[in-house]
């Protein structure tokens, strides 16, 4: 055993690659015989990885959840951040171009209204806890647009550690969310060609949760909405910590 535990630990990744493949199979799974197909294996599956990060991090009381066990510390790397941005530009570079330029301003729009929607969303939540200073209204703000975006908004304007750590929490819990819910409402919200798909990316975001979500909806439509997701994140690193800041300062 302790000859297999060491070969695990020296091939961390490929092992990480069979402990996610099995975690889809069992969502899977579940998905057919429990839930009769109404939600989706993949959905199924990272409400599963959510609960083993969970009690990873309750059973070696650290911060990386399952990745904190020497012996899944393979599941860390292929979740990082160098995977997820990696086949984030991947799927992207699968889309076609002559249907993202007939959705041009279709994106940019929905870019936009976005941006702006989740900002103030974000900062109504804030403003409802009691947040009054500028700075932290916008850190918070900028978290619901994406993880991403609030972290670098809050280091822009000055905010402090705490609220930092809340807007990075906001945007985890939104792309859990979009994560889930997208093929559940696929169908509700009429989430079925590449143009829905470049809205519905520009609208939420999340790069991640959009991609994960339209994967387990269509994965034709996952390149299309990575575009617009992808944007997104920088459009908001750019709007936030400077007209939006500007805003925010002028009512507080």
């Amino acid at each position: 055993m302790d000859k297999l535990v060491g070969l695990i630990e020296k091939n961390g990744l490929i092992f990480g690659f069979v402990v996610i493949g099995f975690v889809f199979i069992i969502g899977d799974i579940l998905s057919k015989t429990v839930f009769r197909s109404k939600i989706p294996g993949s959905a199924v599956s990272i409400f599963l990885g959510l609960v083993l990060g969970y009690l990873g991090g309750f059973w070696t009381d650290g911060e990386k959840g399952i990745s904190d066990l020497s012996l899944f510390a393979g599941v860390g790397i292929l979740g990082g951040s160098m995977f997820r941005d990696f086949t984030i530009v991947a799927t992207a570079l699968g889309a076609n171009l002559e249907l993202i330029r007939k959705a041009g301003w279709l994106g940019l729009v929905s870019l936009l209204i976005g941006i702006i929607l989740f900002f103030i969303l974000g900062v109504s939540i804030a403003f409802a806890w009691g947040i009054r200073d500028a700075a932290s209204l916008c850190t918070i703000g900028a978290g619901a647009c994406t993880y991403i975006v609030g972290p670098i908004t809050g280091a822009a304007v000055g905010a402090s550690s705490e609220v930092i750590a809340l807007s990075i929490a906001i945007g985890v819990v939104k792309t859990i969310a979009v994560t889930i819910f997208t093929p559940i409402a696929a169908k509700k919200i009429g989430l079925f060609s590449p143009e829905s798909a470049m809205a519905f990316g520009g609208i939420m975001g999340t790069s991640s949760g959009v991609a994960a979500g339209l994967a387990a909806t269509d994965p034709k439509l996952v390149p299309y909405g990575a575009v617009t997701a992808t944007f997104y994140t920088g459009v908001g690193c750019l709007l936030c910590p400077s007209l939006f800041y500007l805003i925010l300062t002028f009512f507080f």
